[in-house]
C-alpha cells in the first residue's frame, strides 16, 4: 500500500491563492469539485470506468452514479475543491477511502482553534516536509454512509490543517476509511499522502499543463 505515482494539483479559489500538490497512489481517482460541469464528468467517466462490460446493469449504474454525485455534492458545502476515491486492492479485497480536500477561509493559530473547529479527536502538531507547521488530527465515528451499509466497525478519519501562506486560511485534508481491522496500516497511507503536500508557483503549473 505504499506504492504512490500519481501526482495532482489544483488551484484554490481567490484571487492569488495558491496551487496544491499532492502524490496520491496510483488507484486513488481523482474528482475536481468545482466547477459542476468538472464535477460531473469526473464522477460520469468514473462510472463508466466501473461498469465497463456491465452493459445489463443500468439501474445499478444510475444508483451509483447518483450517490456518487451526492458524496460530491456534500464535499462541495464543506469547502471541499478536491475528493478523491481509492479504488486499491490487496489479494482482492477492496481497500476503500476517501480524501476531500477543503479550503477554509479561517485562520489557523493554535491547536485549541483546531480542536473547537472539529470537536473530539487526538490533536497534535506536526511539520509536513514541504509546507511546514500542521495540526493534525485522528477520531473515530459511525458516518452515515458506514451506518446506511449496516457495518459494526467505525470510521478512522485523519484530518490535516495546514495554513495557506501569507493568508488567514487553511488548507484542510480529510482522509477516511471504514477499514477499521486495518486502519493502522491506512493511517499510516494517509500520513505518507498529505507529507507530499506541496504549493507550487502557478506559471510552473500552466508550465506542466500545457506539456
Amino acid at each position: 500500500m505504499d506504492h504512490m505515482e500519481k501526482s495532482a494539483s489544483a488551484d484554490l479559489p481567490g484571487a492569488a491563492a495558491p496551487v496544491f500538490g499532492l502524490i496520491t497512489p496510483e488507484d486513488w481517482y481523482r474528482i475536481p469539485l468545482q466547477p459542476q460541469d468538472r464535477r460531473e464528468a469526473a464522477v460520469h467517466a468514473l462510472i463508466k470506468r466501473q461498469f465497463a462490460g456491465a452493459d445489463d446493469q443500468p439501474v445499478l449504474r444510475r444508483k451509483a452514479e447518483h450517490q456518487l454525485l451526492g458524496t460530491a455534492e456534500a464535499g462541495v458545502t464543506q469547502g471541499g475543491v478536491v475528493l478523491y476515491l481509492s479504488f486499491m486492492e490487496a489479494v482482492g479485497v477492496p481497500l476503500s477511502a476517501s480524501l476531500l480536500v477543503s479550503h477554509l477561509r479561517t485562520k489557523f493559530d493554535d491547536l485549541d482553534a483546531v480542536a473547537a473547529l472539529v470537536g473530539s479527536g487526538e490533536v497534535g502538531l506536526v511539520t509536513l516536509p514541504a509546507v511546514g507547521r500542521a495540526a493534525r488530527l485522528q477520531r473515530r465515528e459511525r458516518a452515515k454512509q458506514t451506518r446506511k451499509l449496516g457495518s459494526e466497525f467505525e470510521d478512522t478519519v485523519v484530518e490535516y490543517f495546514v495554513p495557506l501562506p501569507d493568508r488567514e486560511e487553511v488548507l484542510m485534508l480529510t482522509f477516511s476509511t471504514p477499514l477499521e481491522p486495518i486502519a493502522e496500516a491506512m493511517v499510516g497511507l494517509f500520513d505518507a499522502v498529505a507529507g507530499t503536500l506541496r504549493w507550487q508557483r502557478r506559471n510552473a503549473e500552466a508550465e506542466g499543463a500545457a506539456e
